[in-house]
């Protein structure tokens, strides 16, 4: 097996050097998505053609900037979810739609304002063996048209220790066959395959099991792009572990696995003062993505899921008002079975995206943009709020009664509409009065909140 270098700095520099680039890349890292509208949703499992119609008719004009789709590739027959995350070859030919679907997807997507974030499996291949959704027949460590053998590790049994760094990096994820991301063919075949999706218009990458790849192997394939786009990895936290999600920073941004645990022990603790401190221990917010849950955290009971009701929601609406990293919104579909896949027809699904406590704290963070967090009150158990400078302000209630309380907000004075409960253009019982003082006088019900901010002025 081939020997590969080992990146445990963190700067761009010397992975660049690692992965034996140039020190100037043509790229670089964004800190957060690029453009003013920063929030992602991720429309998990929807057909492409679906994804169309939702940024037309919601996520557009609801003001999210990117929408993150499950993977565009052909991947192996069966009705799980986790089928998506096998891939046999990297047509777009699977159950969520094909190239047409796709690229009309993107189209569409564009003209209502949202950027596309395409979710990249590039670490393996598909276990087994069979025919996939477009057709292709496959058998494991063969895959006709893409990969052969010899581009695979030699490691051929599942990860053991998470300790051991080339345990974790060229072993087998789940008996899924592992690429060898250290030879230059296999590097060109994945930057080949991101650069048509790029072709097709795709804004950036989610890359999947980022981690199970070395940083120096995604920088040398990054560099192998002609103009990568956006990248956010996924690089879980495992206290002790041998990789770490800071070493992958220089290449993009890293989804912060830790900020939604850190959110459901407050939620569930009946502490939320603790959020004052959310950044703490975690990813800088320049480079951190952050959510409440995803397919993965609701299946594994690791953060709080739908399931949870309005302290989900509660969660979804602090972590859009306050300024740490840059939030993505999880929006899958119902679930007895953990792997039970996407629902047939159109019941069945969350449309968390589109809850108007969720639309409207997107609203909300275009309006504050950057400006800083001011302004803290907390009760020491199930209430707070906090300000963002003279641009917004939030209360949020995650007890049972009413919170009944006289704020300071930083606001001008004026009438604001409760983006929580209405939209601005029909706010007609739901505003709230700001005085000359900044101050504003709240009832916030049980398990709900209330957020203000400049551009939803009545």
């Amino acid at each position: 097996m081939q020997q590969r270098t080992r990146v445990l700095g963190g700067t761009l520099a010397g992975i660049l050097a690692a992965a034996g680039l140039a020190t100037f890349a043509p790229w670089s890292s964004q800190a957060t998505p690029p453009g003013e509208k920063t929030v992602t949703a991720t429309l998990f499992e929807w057909k492409f053609a679906d994804v169309a119609k939702a940024c037309t008719d919601q996520l557009g004009p609801d003001g999210y900037g990117y929408v993150e789709v499950s993977p565009a590739s052909e991947h192996i027959q069966g009705d799980q979810w986790w089928t998506s995350y096998q891939p046999v070859s990297y047509k777009i030919a699977g159950r969520l739609g094909d190239r047409d679907a796709f690229t009309s997807m993107v189209k569409s997507c564009h003209a209502a304002g949202v950027k596309v974030v395409a979710d990249a499996v590039i670490n393996h291949m598909a276990a087994g063996s069979g025919t996939g959704t477009g057709g292709t027949q496959y058998t494991k460590y063969q895959y006709p048209g893409v990969y052969q053998d010899q581009d695979f590790h030699g490691c051929r049994k599942d990860i053991s220790d998470y300790g051991d760094r080339d345990n974790v990096q060229s072993c087998e994820l789940v008996g899924l066959s592992d690429l060898d991301t250290g030879s230059d063919a296999v590097r060109t075949t994945i930057a080949g395959y991101l650069d048509d999706l790029r072709s097709l218009g795709v804004d950036g990458f989610r890359v999947d099991a980022a981690k199970h790849i070395s940083a120096t192997d995604l920088a040398a394939i990054k560099g192998k792009m002609s103009d990568p786009g956006y990248w956010v990895q996924e690089v879980i936290y495992g206290g002790g572990e041998a990789v770490r999600p800071d070493e992958y920073t220089g290449i993009g941004d890293v989804d912060e696995f830790r900020y939604g645990a850190h959110l459901k022990s407050a939620f569930q603790g009946g502490n939320l003062a603790q959020l004052k401190s959310i950044a703490d221990g975690k990813l800088g917010g320049d480079k951190a993505r952050t959510f409440v849950d995803n397919w993965d955290t609701e299946r594994n009971g690791s953060t709080l899921t739908y399931k949870d009701g309005a302290t989900h929601t509660l969660a979804g609406v602090f972590m859009l008002a306050s300024p740490y990293g840059s939030p993505n919104v999880f929006s899958g579909y119902e679930w007895s079975d953990k792997d039970s896949g996407p629902p047939s027809g159109g019941d069945g699904w969350t449309d968390e995206h589109a809850k108007q406590a969720i639309t409207g704290l997107v609203g909300f963070r275009n309006a504050v943009g950057p400006a800083e967090l001011t302004d803290w009150w907390d009760n020491g158990g199930s209430a707070l709020a906090f300000g963002r400078g003279k641009a917004g302000f939030v209360a949020l209630n995650n007890g049972d009664g009413d919170l009944t309380q006289t704020f300071a907000t930083s606001l001008p004075a004026g009438t604001y509409c409760n983006v929580v409960k209405a939209a601005p253009d029909s706010c007609d019982g739901n505003t709230v009065t700001v005085g000359d003082d900044g101050k504003a006088r709240l009832t916030v019900p049980g398990k709900s909140a209330v957020a203000l901010h400049v551009g939803a002025k009545s």
